[in-house]
């Protein structure tokens, strides 16, 4: 595979945000799309290509974490090398010819219909049809030429299956935001040019304490002293430990020495202590045309 192509295992179908994530966040290269119907099945992929790189997500502002990714990360070995944030737009497609009023079904995703419930309330005759994800739907219409169905999916799946869209951004809440974790093995010439450039600015830590009052207190107050900014935290149960738990955060730094003088001082008070990734903090938000180009945003941080 030359440099200027990419390998992406996504979850789900060409199309599918997923899609549109993989193409934004590898704008400058030709992504060659490796699509999984589940996140276990991505990551089997992912160990058995080391030329592959996965896009998977980890959070939504409307529905939190994506928890069982967490486990999936951490199990496989991976590193997380990047991430990318993506506004999440809902349209209504159909075949062309088809109008609103033609429609008697949607198919989607069950989290894409529940993100479109004010729209669709207004439409009380149309049957909402859950599907395993929100371009397949789009796609299964165009082959199977399906009057009187519509999908719910991205611009992009539209343009992919040859659909009109019928409805814009049909999406209830408009602040609507998924956070995708680019993973893969580490490549250390890279990490090391990045490091040199001053990219480095996050990181992804996991680690467990010791059931004592004020363990994970000890931990903050270290980060803090050191300009550590914590922007992500989420507890997991530790399986077959009873109320233990291992706790996943996300840290961003100005200072890479400082980072790493943090991590020295809380190794001491931690169990388990891992680092899944050190990577460039995300700065892009909205995908434009169906993921062809991105515009620049602050993340504020």
């Amino acid at each position: 595979m030359s440099q200027q192509t990419v390998k992406v295992a996504i979850q789900g179908w060409p199309g599918a945000n997923h899609d549109i994530a993989a193409r934004a966040y590898f704008s400058d290269k030709e992504v060659i799309l490796e699509p999984c119907m589940t996140f276990f099945e991505l990551f089997q992929k992912l160990a058995a290509d080391s030329s592959m790189i996965g896009m998977v997500a980890i959070e939504n502002t409307l529905v939190g974490s994506l928890l069982s990714n967490y486990t999936l990360l951490k199990d496989s070995g991976m590193a997380v090398l990047g991430e990318h944030r993506l506004r999440i737009r809902h349209q209504l497609m159909a075949l062309p010819g088809q109008t609103i009023e033609d429609i008697r079904e949607v198919h989607s995703h069950p989290m894409a219909l529940a993100q479109c419930e004010h729209f669709l309330r207004a439409y009380p005759h149309i049957r909402l049809i859950e599907s395993e994800d929100t371009a397949l739907s789009a796609k299964l219409i165009s082959e199977n030429e399906s009057k009187g169905v519509a999908a719910i999916a991205s611009s992009l799946a539209a343009k992919m299956y040859n659909l009109n869209i019928i409805a814009r951004d049909i999406e209830t809440n408009k602040h609507n935001y998924t956070r995708f974790l680019v993973v893969g093995r580490k490549d250390e010439l890279d990490y090391t040019r990045r490091l040199s450039q001053g990219k480095i600015n996050k990181s992804a830590l996991v680690f467990a304490l010791p059931h004592e009052e004020g363990s994970l207190s000890k931990i903050l107050t270290i980060l803090a002293f050191y300009n550590i900014n914590l922007t992500k935290i989420q507890s997991l149960p530790i399986i077959g430990q009873e109320w233990e738990y291992l706790f996943y955060i996300d840290v961003l730094f100005n200072d890479y020495q400082r980072y790493r003088q943090s991590l020295d001082a809380i190794r001491p008070l931690t169990r388990q202590l891992r680092e899944l990734g050190e990577f460039e903090a995300a700065d892009t938000l909205y995908e434009t045309n169906g993921g062809a180009k991105v515009e620049k945003v602050e993340t504020g941080h």
